[in-house]
């Protein structure tokens, strides 16, 4: 039998369901049952990733499910068979984790691991994070990236793990020596994670944006130059900067297609250009091969997390060495989830991260 809470728990949850393109639903469902593996958790909070919003306003996938998957929460139950966690732990989900077996995990792709391509968590339906509800199932192949929240961080810090990981797993993918330049393309949520990381290995950070914000905060997170993305002067800043060799790399962190023409115009000979916002299926870019091919410059995608880094993010974000708090701009109730969505999708001056936290009263910043 499951141990649980003291008390028992309800039957019935509310849940933001998607049923379409731009269609999202308060309902309640049941409170899914665990099995033996696995774990309940009841949400505490959720991110809105820019992955959910294009399923949720180009209607990828189909209905019903519940979106979220960068979530923090409580553990109220545990399967008979789960070792390593106690009910009333808090803890960071991770919903993709590979076989470690197959082909691709042989050769690291991880992504692209059938069973890493298959959803760990879920609050009913077809399995899609669940976030979006006020509790998860935790199946049992995603319990090694669960990671227990330390006392004196808070459950935003917990949710933030996800996306830190994405970005990570990304940087690791760059070849990169301390003091090269590197240009980040958008410094939204993502973008300005990027621009941290890269500086905590000694890289020189240029971050172009269009919002002034924006910038300014590009330059608080370790940007050594932070400029307007649409500047007619920013080869000529580039060519300074490099002293006229171009940059060494260039990460796209909007899913803009000039802006993958600007990366791999202002990028070297053998530079690398990384795209980490091209996530729709289907985007088309014209692209002059002979720079591939005769100039050798690497054109790169990153996707999703790795499980192993999972340690060394949660360094990161619990010993603030990168702070996610700043990041966190708005918080939206459960039954607010479709206005998240949509700020998430809208960026405004002055929002950045936008959290769904399904119980104000449990939240601790």
């Amino acid at each position: 039998m499951p141990s649980a809470v003291r008390g028992s728990l309800p039957k019935t949850m509310r849940a933001v369901v998607y049923h379409g393109a731009g269609d999202l639903r308060l309902e309640t469902v049941p409170v899914p049952a665990i099995r033996p593996g696995e774990l309940l958790v009841r949400v505490a909070a959720c991110g809105v990733c820019p992955t959910d919003i294009k399923k949720i306003q180009y209607g990828t996938v189909h209905p019903p499910r519940i979106f979220g998957h960068e979530t923090a929460g409580t553990i109220v139950t545990m399967g008979a068979a789960v070792r390593g966690f106690r009910v009333g732990d808090r803890v960071a989900l991770h919903h993709h984790v590979p076989c470690r077996q197959c082909h691709f995990c042989r050769h690291g792709a991880f992504a692209q691991c059938a069973q890493y391509k298959r959803t760990g968590i879920t609050a009913g339906f077809e399995p899609a994070g669940g976030g979006y509800a006020e509790y998860v199932r935790v199946m049992p192949f995603v319990l090694p990236g669960v990671v227990p929240i330390p006392a004196r961080n808070g459950f935003l810090e917990g949710a933030m793990l996800e996306p830190v990981n994405t970005v990570l797993k990304a940087v690791d993918r760059l070849r990169l020596r301390r003091g090269d330049a590197v240009l980040v393309i958008g410094q939204g949520p993502i973008g300005l994670m990027f621009t941290r990381l890269l500086e905590l290995r000694g890289v020189v950070v240029a971050a172009t944006d269009l919002m002034p914000s924006r910038l300014r905060l590009a330059r608080q997170f370790g940007a050594r130059h932070a400029w307007r993305g649409d500047d007619p002067a920013l080869p000529e800043r580039v060519g300074r900067l490099t002293r006229g060799r171009g940059l060494d790399a260039a990460i796209v962190a909007v899913p803009i297609e000039a802006a993958v023409q600007q990366a791999l115009a202002l990028v070297r000979g053998a530079g690398q250009i990384l795209l980490f916002a091209h996530t729709r299926r289907g985007d088309r870019s014209a692209i002059d091969l002979s720079s591939v091919c005769v100039d050798e410059k690497d054109l790169l995608g990153s996707y999703s997390s790795d499980v192993t880094l999972q340690a060394s993010v949660a360094k990161l974000v619990f010993g603030r060495r990168l702070d996610v708090r700043p990041l966190v701009t708005h918080r939206f109730a459960l039954e607010e989830t479709a206005a998240a969505v949509d700020l998430a999708a809208h960026p405004q001056p002055g929002a950045l991260k936008v959290v769904v936290v399904p119980r104000v009263d449990n939240l601790k910043d």
